[in-house]
């Protein structure tokens, strides 16, 4: 797939702290042929979970330059695809010009999790484990 065929993706989450920051890591390891993967927060969070960094680490990829960011930061690209990961992430995005296309695939909140560091760090993991599926599955999803 050649460079203009790429699809531009924004994978958008309430903070763009923990879940969209692993999708976007995620597509640029997995689809760096076919993806030029993007994210951002309805809400910024103003940081990247240490968590996700742990956790992808473990993965092999290394989140530790990853910040939050606004949609807006984004806002002279022209997506192919917005991906909002939860519910509050879809009732607030914006609205995109025509032709993005929006999609919803809503993944649990890992930082939601309260407990012990071993108990929400496998929240983590399995978030993480859940997107990498997911992604895997893009750009062709996508279009279903």
């Amino acid at each position: 797939m050649s460079q203009h065929q790429k699809k531009k993706i924004l994978f958008v989450c309430t903070g763009n702290a923990c879940r969209s920051q692993m999708a976007e890591a995620w597509a640029q390891r997995l689809k760096p042929n076919q993806i030029d993967a993007y994210s951002a927060g309805s809400h910024p969070a103003g940081f990247v979970s240490n968590r996700v960094v742990i956790a992808m680490q473990e993965a092999g990829i290394d989140m530790s330059r990853a910040w939050s960011k606004p949609i807006d930061e984004w806002q002279d690209i022209e997506f192919d695809y917005v991906v909002t990961l939860c519910d509050h992430a879809r009732e607030f995005c914006p609205v995109f010009p025509s032709p993005t296309k929006m999609m919803h695939k809503d993944f649990p909140d890992p930082m939601a999790i309260m407990g012990n560091d071993q108990m929400t760090m496998n929240a983590f993991r399995r978030a993480r484990d859940m997107i990498k599926d997911f992604v895997m599955t893009l750009p062709e999803a996508l279009d279903k």
